[in-house]
C-alpha cells in the first residue's frame, strides 16, 4: 500500500426530481482500529453500501484498506439516499489508499451501484444528475453501462460507460482507457397514438372540444352513459396532442428518470397519458413518503392525466388536486423534508350522469332515485369542477352513425390545426405558454375582444351569475377557438361556443 492519504471524489444525490452536489471525502489511516464509518445523513441503502463495496474491491482484484476508513458526505446536513454512491465511494477509497492517481478526480464525476463481483448495475436519476454535472462545469462522467444513453444527449460533458470497477481504476491510472459514449441527437419524432379520432363515430362534439383542450391546454370533463366512448376518446386524445419541445422531453424524461420509468431508448418524446384507479391513494396521486417522491400529477407533466369513473375517487384525492390546477406544481412537505414538484398536466375527467349510468337516455331506463343521483353529483365539489374548463356531454350514438359507412376525420388532420394553433401562442406571447396559463393580467394584454363579443360576454355574465374565474375562463377558451380559426380577434361566435362548454346546471 502507498503512502496514506485523504481523497476527495465528486457525486450526487436526488432531491424531488432534482441533483444535489455531493462530495465523498475518504480519510485511510493507520490510527486506530479497523472501521469503516460513514457520515453525513447517509440513508439505510447507502450505510448497506459497506459490505457491497469491500466485495466489490476485494473481487475486482484491489486490496481494501484493513485500516480506519472514515468517509463524509458533504454537505453534512443533506439526507443521501440512492445506491448510485457506491462507485463514488468504492472510488474514494481506493484513491485514499493509493491504488488510484487522484489527477482525474477533480473534473470528474461518478455515479453508478456496485455490484459484489464489481460489475456497475443500473440506477435511476442519472438524468438529472448529468445535467448537475454539466451545471457545476464537470468535463467527464462516469456511469453504468446500461444509463449511458441517457446522459448522452448532454453534448457539454464527456460520457464513460463503465461496465466493472477494474476497467475505470485502470483507465484512472492511465494503463488502459475506457471508451467514450457518442453523443446523441434529440430526434423529436412523432409516434402514433394507439386509438385515432378516425377509428370513433360519430361524438364530433366531443372530438371538437378535445381539438379546443389541445390547442390551448384545457382541462375536460366527459360525461355521458357508459358504453357511449369517454375511454376510447380520451385514449385518442393522445393522438392530437402537439410534439413536445426539446425543453419538454428533458422536463418530462427528467421525472420518468428519478422513478426508474425512462424507456430504453434514453427520453420520454411523447407525451405522458397517465390513468390511476380510483383506489389509487392521495400520496399515489400527488406524491408523498417519508422521503417526497413523485406521484400521478407529476409523471402526468406536460401530458395527460385521466380519470375515469371520476365521482368514485375519494374526496380527498379529489380536493388534492386544487393546487396542481390551479399553480401547475405541488408541493409535498414531510419531516424528513420538502419538495415542489411540476405538474402542469391536462385533466381529462370522466363520468356517468348517476350510479347506474342511465339518467336521460333516451333508450334505458333509470334506476336511481332524485336523492342517489343528487348525491353521487355532489361528490365531485363545485371548486374542483370550477377548475375544469370544458364540460361535454358524450351521449348515446345512433345506430345509423355506428354501423354507417362515413369517414371520419383523422388525427394527424387535427393534430396539424392543433400545433398551428400552438404557434400563433408561441408568437403572440414569446416563449411556450398555453392559453390556459394566461393570468388576469395577460389576457388583458394579449386577448383582443370585439366589441360584440365583450357585449355578449358581459350578458352571459349578468344572466349566469358567472364567478370571476368563469368569466376570465370563458375569454380563454375563446382565445384557443380563435387560434384554431386564424384569426386574430375574438368574435362573438367564439364566445357564444365556449359559453356552451359551461358545466351543466345542477337541479
Amino acid at each position: 500500500m502507498k503512502e496514506v492519504m485523504l481523497s476527495k471524489v465528486f457525486s450526487g444525490t436526488i432531491l424531488g426530481i432534482g441533483g444535489e452536489l455531493v462530495e465523498v471525502e475518504v480519510d485511510v489511516s493507520s490510527h486506530g482500529l479497523p472501521t469503516f464509518s460513514l457520515v453525513g445523513l447517509p440513508s439505510k441503502a447507502i450505510d448497506e453500501a459497506k459490505e457491497r463495496i469491500r466485495a466489490g474491491i476485494k473481487n475486482s482484484g484491489f486490496s481494501m484498506p484493513e485500516t480506519r476508513i472514515t468517509v463524509n458526505l458533504a454537505p453534512a446536513d443533506l439526507p443521501k439516499e440512492g445506491t448510485f454512491l457506491d462507485l463514488p465511494l468504492s472510488i474514494g477509497i481506493l484513491a485514499a489508499s493509493g491504488a488510484v492517481e487522484r489527477s482525474l478526480l477533480q473534473d470528474s464525476f461518478f455515479i453508478g451501484e456496485l455490484s459484489l463481483d464489481g460489475r456497475l448495475k443500473k440506477v435511476n436519476g442519472v438524468l438529472p444528475l448529468t445535467e448537475l454535472a454539466v451545471k457545476e462545469g464537470f468535463k467527464r462522467i462516469f456511469l453504468p453501462k446500461e444509463n449511458a444513453r441517457e446522459a448522452s444527449f448532454y453534448k457539454e460533458i464527456e460520457v464513460y460507460p463503465v461496465e466493472d470497477l477494474k476497467s475505470l481504476v485502470l483507465h484512472l491510472n492511465e494503463i488502459s482507457s475506457l471508451e467514450k459514449a457518442e453523443p446523441l441527437d434529440l430526434a423529436l419524432n412523432f409516434e402514433g397514438a394507439e386509438v385515432d379520432f378516425k377509428d370513433i363515430k360519430g361524438q364530433h362534439k366531443a372530438k371538437r372540444a378535445l381539438e379546443i383542450a389541445a390547442a390551448g391546454f384545457h382541462n375536460v370533463h366527459l360525461y355521458g352513459p357508459p358504453g357511449t366512448g369517454k375511454t376510447l376518446l380520451a385514449r385518442a386524445f393522445v393522438s392530437i396532442l402537439p410534439k413536445m419541445t426539446q425543453e419538454e422531453v428533458l422536463e418530462v424524461s427528467r421525472i420518468y428518470s428519478v422513478v426508474g420509468l425512462l424507456p430504453k431508448e434514453g427520453l420520454v418524446k411523447t407525451r405522458p397519458f397517465r390513468s390511476p384507479h380510483h383506489t389509487t391513494s392521495r400520496i399515489g396521486l400527488i406524491g408523498g413518503g417519508s422521503r417526497p417522491k413523485p406521484g400521478e400529477v407529476t409523471l402526468a407533466h406536460r401530458g395527460v392525466l385521466f380519470l375515469d369513473e371520476f365521482p368514485e375517487f375519494p374526496r380527498s384525492v379529489m380536493e388534492a388536486l386544487r393546487q396542481p390546477l390551479e399553480d401547475g406544481e405541488i408541493t409535498v412537505s414531510r419531516a424528513a423534508g420538502f419538495a415542489t414538484f411540476p405538474a402542469r398536466f391536462i385533466l381529462l375527467a370522466a363520468s356517468n350522469p348517476c350510479p347506474c349510468g342511465f339518467f336521460g337516455h333516451p333508450k334505458k331506463p333509470c334506476r336511481c332515485t332524485p336523492r342517489m343521483i343528487l348525491k353521487y353529483r355532489q361528490r365531485i365539489s363545485g371548486p374542483i369542477m370550477d377548475r375544469i374548463d370544458l364540460h361535454v356531454e358524450v351521449p348515446d350514438v345512433d345506430t345509423e352513425k355506428l354501423v354507417g359507412e362515413g369517414e371520419e376525420e383523422e388525427s394527424s388532420k387535427v393534430r396539424e390545426r392543433v400545433e398551428m394553433a400552438l404557434k400563433r401562442q408561441r408568437e403572440r406571447y414569446g416563449k411556450v405558454l398555453y392559453n390556459s396559463q394566461l393570468t388576469p393580467r395577460e389576457i388583458k394584454k394579449f386577448c383582443n375582444l370585439e366589441p360584440q363579443a365583450k357585449e355578449l360576454l358581459k350578458q352571459a355574465v349578468d344572466r349566469l351569475s358567472l364567478s370571476a374565474r368563469s368569466y376570465f375562463k370563458i375569454i380563454k377558451i375563446a382565445q384557443t377557438i380563435a387560434d384554431l380559426q386564424g384569426e386574430e380577434k375574438i368574435l362573438p361566435e367564439f364566445i357564444a361556443e365556449a359559453l356552451q362548454y359551461r358545466p351543466r346546471q345542477e337541479a
